[in-house]
């Protein structure tokens, strides 16, 4: 029986961002989708089974609250799914705003891949280049 993939919605308006989200899950047994706006990200919601692992931009486009609206939506379908905000705007408003909505991390752009990575790892997602693991110096 083969497994079932992990699903990770990517929201991001910023092409070069969202393309190197989408890269980051491109892995084995996961399956990506990705939404450059609000309403691509709501249609993304709700169509299809449940997502394992969400990010967000906190702004979207000309939606100064596009990620808030996206986390939003998030709680009333996938209320358990872990939300992943990232934002130029790491003020203590939009923090305590995000998480009251739901998100479980609230990340500074720009943001090391590898953070990313050991968040999706924590929530059994894998990504192509895994996370960063300490070693002991000798």
């Amino acid at each position: 029986m083969k497994a079932v993939p992990k699903r990770v919605l990517i929201i991001e308006d910023e092409v070069t961002i969202r393309e190197s989200l989408a890269d980051l899950f491109a892995s084995e047994g996961v399956a990506v989708v990705v939404a450059a706006s609000l309403d691509e990200a709501k249609t993304s919601l709700f169509a299809g089974p449940a997502y394992d692992l969400i990010v967000t931009d906190l702004r979207l486009g000309a939606k100064r609250d596009g990620g808030l609206q996206v986390m939003a939506a998030a709680g009333l379908v996938a209320p358990m799914t872990p939300v992943i905000v990232l934002t130029a705007f790491p003020d203590d408003d939009n923090r305590q705003a995000s998480l009251r909505l739901g998100a479980t991390y609230f990340l500074e752009k720009p943001v090391d891949l590898h953070v990313i990575a050991g968040i999706a790892a924590k929530h059994g997602v894998p990504t192509a280049i895994g996370p960063m693991v300490e070693t002991p110096q000798g």
